[in-house]
């Protein structure tokens, strides 16, 4: 019975995260796609955030009209969606993961931050391994730090070790 219990939870803990990132892509004639977005982290702090906000909408050059007061994503309770909006339409404009810094505020997200009226146009879309899209990097931000995909590869990490703690509990009941 533990053994059972053990194998049910072992697949749930590898699969359940393999199944969440196929709902969110697509696949034609064989090639997975992964749409992305470009938008601000939940843990950013909000002057830092305003402050990346103003830089994206201003030297920036982010079509900043739909969060104006009066636009489909416009929101003034809320920090984080407008600042996402601005981001990612800065991302979706300079075309490279650096351009989804913002001093550290912004990360690469797969699930869609549209809410209400307001649409994000998805930025770059992952194919079998790599990027369809452009790779000019015309800037990143005000004092951008490094997103290369640390969270992702994080991820896996922590993915791994909960495996491998599963497998030793198993051996040491066994």
């Amino acid at each position: 019975m533990k053994f059972s219990l053990f194998l049910f939870s072992l697949l749930l803990t590898v699969t359940l995260p393999l199944h969440s990132l196929a709902a969110q892509s697509k696949a034609q004639n064989g090639v997975v796609t992964l749409e992305l977005w470009c938008v601000a982290k939940n843990n950013a702090d909000n002057p830092a955030l305003q402050t990346a906000l103003d830089w994206a909408c201003g030297p920036g050059g982010a079509d900043c009209s739909p969060i104006q007061q009066g636009g489909p994503c416009y929101d003034s309770q809320d920090l984080q969606k407008t600042a996402s909006f601005a981001f990612n339409d800065y991302y979706l404009k300079h075309g490279s993961d650096d351009s989804c810094a913002f001093d550290n505020t912004a990360a690469l997200t797969s699930l869609n931050p549209s809410f209400g009226n307001c649409k994000f146009p998805s930025s770059f879309t992952g194919s079998n391994g790599s990027f369809v899209g452009s790779t000019n990097t015309m800037g990143m931000g005000p004092a951008s730090a490094d997103l290369s995909g640390c969270s992702q590869i994080a991820g896996r990490w922590v993915q791994a070790l909960i495996t491998v703690h599963l497998l030793i509990a198993v051996i040491l009941i066994l």
